[in-house]
């Protein structure tokens, strides 16, 4: 792609996230953005076909990087024996916290169109994904203790769906509620810490 075309995609991306921002998913107009782009419509359309295609490419590679970081950190996490996954699991967790709140308020308005155009429903399906990757660690940690003899209560699926998504969901309060970064990073660290307290409780272990 030759300089030309990377800054007029440029253009069009800072655009739409402007029009996004303002009035939403639904109330974005394609026509005023290409429009306020300053092109024509069949220049626009050189680049994205679709009014989804252009949101797509304004939060698909950012969520996408968000389970990136989940994903290195949960396979790093499932090498330790089940022991150290037990005395670890604290500093992992805020370690892969702190990794994906960086990485959110380096994009930060690109994580704002989730919320603020919550009728794409990729917010929803954000938390949703999010949600199941916790699930699955959740449960091959339970299989991994069972595992090495260490029996500990079961918690229902249905329980840990609801737990995590009200946990991933109140992380973006930081985001609806316009927090800075520093006192997003002590938010979430409490909120973290409270979480895990709860499931010492119902797992009778100490993280």
């Amino acid at each position: 792609m030759s300089t030309k075309a990377e800054d007029t995609e440029k253009n069009i991306l800072n655009t739409a996230r402007k029009h996004f921002l303002k009035d939403g998913f639904s109330g974005a107009s394609l026509r005023n953005i290409v429009k306020d782009a300053g092109l024509t419509t069949g220049a626009f359309y050189k680049y994205y076909p679709t009014k989804e295609a252009l949101f797509d490419a304004l939060t698909d590679p950012y969520i996408e990087h968000i389970y990136q970081i989940y994903d290195r950190v949960v396979e790093d996490f499932e090498k330790l024996s089940a022991k150290e996954q037990t005395s670890n699991m604290s500093d992992t967790s805020g370690n892969g916290m702190d990794q994906m709140i960086d990485y959110i308020y380096e994009h930060y308005d690109n994580f704002r169109l989730l919320l603020k155009c919550g009728d794409s429903g990729k917010f929803e399906t954000f938390i949703h994904n999010m949600v199941d990757r916790e699930m699955r660690s959740s449960l091959e940690y339970v299989k991994k203790m069972k595992e090495d003899g260490i029996e500990i209560p079961i918690v229902g699926e249905s329980l840990m769906h609801m737990i995590y998504t009200g946990f991933f969901s109140s992380i973006f309060q930081i985001i609806e509620h316009d927090i800075d970064k520093e006192t997003a990073k002590r938010n979430v660290h409490k909120l973290r810490e409270f979480n895990t307290g709860g499931w010492e409780r119902l797992w009778n272990v100490k993280f």
